[in-house]
Formats: C-alpha cells, sequence, structure tokens
C-alpha cells in the first residue's frame, strides 16, 4: 500500500504545511516537536479530521490559539484549492473537511486501484502476509464474519458484472482470487456524485460504512505503532458496517431498474470493502480471504 492512499496523510501534509508557514512568518526557526495531533471526528455525515496543533503551539509560543489556527487554516484554504473545506472552532481547534468530489475520488482509489483514479492514490493489491509480524491469537467467530463479509462482497461485484451492473475484465484469471476485483473493472469512473456534484450515497448505512473504510485505511497506513492496532476489531467494525448496509441499501430490483446509477455508486462501496477486506485478512490477520464459503 502507498501512504498516498489515506486520507489522514493527505490531511496531515496541507496540515504541516500551514504550520511551517505559521513558524516562518514568525520567525521561528524551528517546528513543533513531535505528532502533529490528528483526529477523525464522529460526525457520520462528513469525512472530517480535528486538530488541537493551535493550543499546543499556544503553550509553547507564549500566543493566542485562534489567532494561530485561523493563520494555519487560512493557509490551507489557499493551498488546497476546493478540495476541503477548513474552519477554525474555538478555543483554537482546526475542522477539515473533505469535499463530496474528494470524497468520491478516494472512494474511486480503493475501489478500482491506481490505474482508474482520477488522483495519484494507489488502490490496494495483491499483498503478501507480513512473514516478520507476529501472529496473534484471534476470535475464530469474529475471523469468520471477517471472512464472511469479504466472501459477500466478492459473489456480489460477480453477479453485477454478470447482470451488467458492472464490467470486469475478462477473461478473469485462474487465481483471480489474488486480486481485489475492483482492479479488474473496466470504467474510468463510477458515478458516485449526483448532477450536483453530491455523493449518491447518503443513507445512514452507506455513510457508516465509508466512515469506517477510512478509518480503517488510515489505521492500515497512519498508525505510529501498528503493533498496537487491533486488526480484528478493524476488520470486524468494517464487516459488520458492510452488513448493516447490505440489509439496508438494495443494490437489484427497483434500485437496478429506476437508480442504476445509485446500484453501481453502491457497487463501487462493495468492491472498495472487499480491496480494504482482503488486505487486512492477508497482511495483518494472516489469514485466507475466501472467494466463497
Amino acid at each position: 500500500m502507498s501512504k498516498n492512499t489515506a486520507i489522514k496523510n493527505l490531511i496531515y501534509s496541507y496540515l504541516l504545511s500551514g504550520i511551517n508557514f505559521y513558524l516562518t512568518q514568525g520567525n521561528e526557526n524551528h517546528i513543533i516537536s513531535g505528532r502533529i495531533p490528528l483526529y477523525q471526528g464522529r460526525d457520520i455525515n462528513r469525512v472530517l479530521y480535528i486538530s488541537g496543533v493551535a493550543l499546543r503551539l499556544a503553550k509553547s509560543h507564549n500566543s493566542v490559539p485562534w489567532e494561530i489556527a485561523n493563520a494555519i487554516a487560512s493557509h490551507i484554504a489557499d493551498n488546497c484549492g476546493e478540495a476541503l473545506l477548513v474552519q477554525t472552532v474555538a478555543p483554537g481547534l482546526i475542522h477539515i473537511e473533505l469535499t463530496h468530489d474528494l470524497l468520491a475520488a478516494w472512494l474511486q482509489s480503493v475501489a478500482v486501484g491506481e490505474s482508474k483514479s482520477s488522483l495519484n492514490f494507489i488502490g490496494i493489491k495483491s499483498p503478501l502476509p507480513d512473514k516478520g509480524e507476529r501472529v496473534k491469537s484471534h476470535n475464530p467467530s469474529r475471523l469468520f464474519s471477517i471472512q464472511y463479509a469479504h466472501a459477500r462482497c466478492y459473489s456480489l461485484i460477480l453477479l453485477a458484472h454478470r447482470e451488467g451492473l458492472i464490467k470486469l475484465q475478462e477473461p478473469l484469471s485462474a487465481n483471480s482470487e489474488s486480486w481485489h476485483l475492483g482492479s479488474l473493472v473496466v470504467t474510468e469512473a463510477l458515478p458516485w456524485l449526483n448532477s450536483d456534484r453530491q455523493l449518491r450515497l447518503h443513507h445512514l448505512a452507506e455513510s457508516h460504512l465509508i466512515m469506517q473504510l477510512v478509518k480503517a485505511v488510515d489505521e492500515l497506513e497512519c498508525a505510529e505503532d501498528a503493533g498496537s492496532i487491533n486488526w480484528e476489531k478493524t476488520g470486524w467494525d468494517l464487516s459488520q458496517a458492510f452488513e448493516a448496509f447490505w440489509c439496508q441499501c438494495r443494490i437489484w430490483g427497483e434500485v437496478k431498474t429506476n437508480s442504476p446509477e445509485l446500484a453501481q455508486a453502491r457497487l463501487g462501496l462493495i468492491m472498495a470493502t472487499q480491496s480494504v477486506l482482503r488486505f487486512l485478512l492477508i497482511v495483518k490477520l494472516r489469514i485466507v480471504a475466501p472467494v466463497d464459503l
């Protein structure tokens, strides 16, 4: 996996640039020590990151947090184009929210891989287990749930291909289970956005699944100590979010007939889920990612 896949890394780079700008403006010759505080917000209706770096800088630089936050936020807003929405919140927090355009591009990259993405993200493809990582004991029922969710995603993608909702490269290779199926999709872009440039996926279960995907990829790529992450819990949370999505958000029948773009966007969400689940199973949990059960 590439660090360019995680949204948190993108936000972090803009935040670091803003901090450097602030320190330079103040003729400071040193950067903030330690890791810059940045965490994902809990608002399920948007992908939001929050940083309290201005509060830390205020203590070490004898300045007002609100003024520091405003300076950093203004620099980020001036340099991110229309990809991010930036604002300051008292007493000195910086809120950075993804626009629907950027979120759609990220979903596309995770769902179908690098070659089909409109951004320079790298899809999750053909991982090999980290043989140096110590295997921990796991809960068999939870592992089965994660494997079951992966197999369900895989079968749904193949069914969508057979019914013409998406098109895969043909023929599939004999070892096609070594791929995430999204990397085999023949399409320039899935219809994530409607005519108003808003994400089609706004059902509560869809939003929850997207949040879990963002969280999982952030943990896979941004964790300071990967050994401290409970990968079984990460996979379990993602699999449960997928199950809730699948129970509440239909693809076939009336949805396929009357809203084919919505059906395709939901399939894209399934492809992204299969990709991340597969990586977690093979690389982090070091067990098979089954294509059927």
